[in-house]
């Protein structure tokens, strides 16, 4: 005999959800009503069950037994267990005349230090060679006449080049938590997490490349004291036209890799994240060249092509809010998910006044070559110790901002990078991945003459000591940052990844540049570095 659930009742003045389940001779042991629950007990938003059986008497309701559900009262948890219960609802709706039903939640796998090695390897320096292309892109197109006319449009490099942090790397770890979870086994659920995180992420990636054409403006401006109207639509036009296409072409991708991730049995969590990044340097940047190429180009005959383009990208902003709202998964994310996003988008514009004002220095111009490549490595390396521990949190974590009775003090680097748990032992083995990595790719960019800069032995050693340095603080970072938000209650997927990425390119282009500088003092200047 199994259960079918049949409904659910939240109280009016109460945090109880009344559960009546009817015994069913006819559906499988494991009906995916109460497999959706248990899901949500594993995201921590339910504390307590207890059931009992109703003898109320009338026909067909024998052995009738309610599942009393204590909730959690957090308002936040609360909404986000009402859209979970709605999408499981709503995804079940004929599973009393249907015998096909959801599988289990699949369980974790085990994973030792050379299985994460063998999965991560691979993506790990296809994504490096991305960002090599996306080096070599700006090498070459930090001469157009844009770059050189509107030097603002280097500000928005790593703001834009940070939407794979901000939106398709925490895409990535929602699906794979998900997936993971067990959120995606059905058709129905899956491209209801599919249609909805798009249209979720298109709504994000027009408010951010927006408010980054702003920042790139105020910080262009502010220096100089020289305002241009011209160029600061120009600006808003590539900023926004580059966002939206780059995050859906991305966004498209990452659903492809992470069900076929599935498919084949391997973790999401460590290929999904660095292959975002492989193509997103890339393509993002190509389409800023060349988007803001032509709208310059524009600027001499036409004064209305740069407005008309901000207007229909931003009128059809409430076309993606609707489709949003519709799934619930993603109707939480859409209302709360605005301040990662936002302040990653400010720290990465910081760095993209570093660049600006580095590379606009005829001395330092072979820096450009190198940025891409240091700030997406860190960025992808982080992105997957980030969303590795989220997902290890929604499957073995105390429920989501419930105060654990063992705290856990702020961890040191000794815990983070040598404890005997997966994460310690994820931690080590992506940091062992920073030099050989490196040591690859600098010898790619050598061997196709890219950049300005040869390398020589005293360069390799100020560049690996600056890449290390940034991969071991935002490791370190990662493990502290999750777990705190964990703790508070915050979705570290919907969190997390942002923030960590967004540093990762202020830490990068800061460090890099500060080797730049150092180099030109120490002497190791004319043919090594600068044109």
């Amino acid at each position: 005999m199994s259960h079918h659930l049949v409904g659910y009742h939240k109280h009016k003045y109460s945090n109880q959800c009344l559960y009546q389940i009817n015994p069913v001779l006819s559906c499988p042991f494991h009906d995916s009503h109460l497999c959706s629950i248990m899901r949500i007990c594993k995201l921590g938003y339910i504390k307590k069950v207890t059931s009992f059986t109703d003898r109320s008497g009338e026909p067909g309701d024998e052995g009738r037994e309610i599942v009393v559900i204590d909730c959690r009262a957090n308002a936040k948890g609360q909404r986000e267990e009402d859209a979970l219960l709605e999408n499981g609802s709503q995804s079940n709706e004929s599973d009393d005349i249907s015998t096909d039903q959801s599988p289990e939640p699949p369980a974790p796998l085990k994973e030792t230090s050379f299985s994460i090695g063998l999965q991560v390897v691979l993506p790990f320096l296809l994504a490096g060679f991305g960002t090599v292309a996306a080096g070599m892109v700006l090498d070459i197109v930090q001469h157009w006449t844009v770059f050189t006319e509107v030097t603002e449009v280097f500000i928005l490099v790593p703001a834009l080049l940070g939407l794979k942090g901000n939106l398709e790397m925490t895409l990535a770890s929602r699906l794979s938590t998900a997936a993971n979870i067990g959120q995606m086994d059905s058709a129905k659920d899956m491209w209801k997490m599919i249609v909805g995180n798009l249209a979720l992420i298109q709504v994000q990636a027009t408010v951010v490349g927006f408010l980054a054409s702003i920042a790139a403006v105020i910080f262009g401006w502010i220096p100089e004291g020289n305002f241009r109207l011209g160029h600061a639509i120009l600006l808003c036009a590539s900023s926004v036209a580059t966002a939206f296409i780059a995050s859906l072409i991305l966004g498209i991708i990452m659903i492809g890799v992470i069900i076929a991730s599935r498919k084949v049995g391997i973790n999401p969590d460590n290929v999904a994240t660095p292959i975002a990044a492989s193509l997103g340097d890339l393509i993002t940047l190509s389409l800023l060249a060349g988007i803001s190429t032509g709208l310059y180009k524009e600027l001499e005959f036409n004064d209305y092509a740069n407005p008309l383009v901000c207007a229909v990208f931003v009128a059809l902003t409430p076309l993606w809010v609707l489709i949003a709202r519709r799934i619930p998964s993603t109707r939480e994310v859409l209302y709360s998910g605005w301040e990662p996003v936002i302040i990653a988008m400010a720290i990465s514009s910081v760095g993209g006044l570093i660049l600006d004002k580095t590379v606009s220095n005829p001395n330092f111009a072979g820096m450009a070559v190198f940025t891409p490549v240091i700030n997406g490595v860190g960025g992808n390396l982080v992105a997957v110790q980030a969303s590795r521990i989220s997902t290890y949190l929604h499957m073995n974590g105390i429920p989501m901002g419930d105060p654990d009775p063992n705290p856990r003090k702020c961890p040191t680097p000794c815990t983070s990078f040598f404890g005997s748990n997966v994460n310690s032992r994820s931690a080590r083995v992506l940091f062992l991945l920073v030099a050989p990595g490196h040591l690859v790719f600098l010898y790619t960019i050598n061997s196709m003459q890219g950049g300005h800069t040869t390398l020589t032995s005293i360069f390799i050693a100020f560049y690996m000591a600056a890449a290390l340095l940034q991969v071991l603080i935002l490791l370190y970072l990662a493990d502290w940052m999750v777990h705190w938000m964990w703790s508070r209650g915050m979705n570290p997927d919907n969190f997390s990844i942002p923030y960590l990425t967004a540093l990762g390119d202020l830490l990068g282009t800061g460090f890099l540049a500060l080797c730049f500088h150092v180099l030109w003092l120490i002497g190791d200047r004319d043919t090594d570095v600068g044109d």
